[in-house]
């Protein structure tokens, strides 16, 4: 039986952190989708279809990973990819009270999928998208922070903007 996991997010753009926990979320589960989310709330610096094109540059040595986009209630498109589990990170205490309300909600609309809690390794706990794109966006190095073609992305698009 393979075991398969959603590791959902907006993924703008994806880090070392999350190439971390895919990593590790693989010696537990036999597939992992990388479910990209449009954001509401955030204004993305990538667009969905690069955001795809990112990520399937980042995991293609990891077998066992694909990258999907995802418009809809996570616990259903969870289903019709017949996932066991919803994998989320926990950086630190403040993500934890946001997950729990997410994790009893997405238990409440379907028992039978799990979420999974996960933390990065040490030495990525501090790193968000976020502040990714804070420090690109004034010349500042990402290098070792974000995979090669995440670098070379956020260069040339940094380099677009006024």
């Amino acid at each position: 039986m393979n075991k398969t996991a959603i590791y959902p997010g907006t993924f703008d753009p994806i880090t070392n952190g999350h190439i971390d926990l895919i990593q590790r979320t693989l010696k537990i589960f036999d597939r992992v989708i990388i479910a990209v989310a449009p954001s509401r709330e955030k204004q993305p610096l990538f667009t969905i279809q690069e955001r795809l094109e990112l990520i399937r540059k980042s995991v293609r040595r990891l077998k066992g990973t694909s990258a999907e986009r995802f418009n809809s209630l996570l616990v259903n498109y969870a289903r019709s990819r017949k996932s066991i589990a919803i994998i989320r990170g926990l950086r630190a205490v403040s993500d934890f009270e946001y997950e729990l309300q997410m994790a009893l909600m997405n238990r409440r609309l379907s028992s039978k999928i799990e979420t999974v809690f996960m933390m990065p390794s040490e030495e990525y706990t501090f790193l968000t998208s976020t502040m990714i794109k804070e420090v690109a966006s004034f010349g500042g190095p990402v290098k070792g922070l974000v995979p090669d073609a995440v670098e070379k992305a956020l260069k040339e698009k940094f380099r677009k903007r006024p």
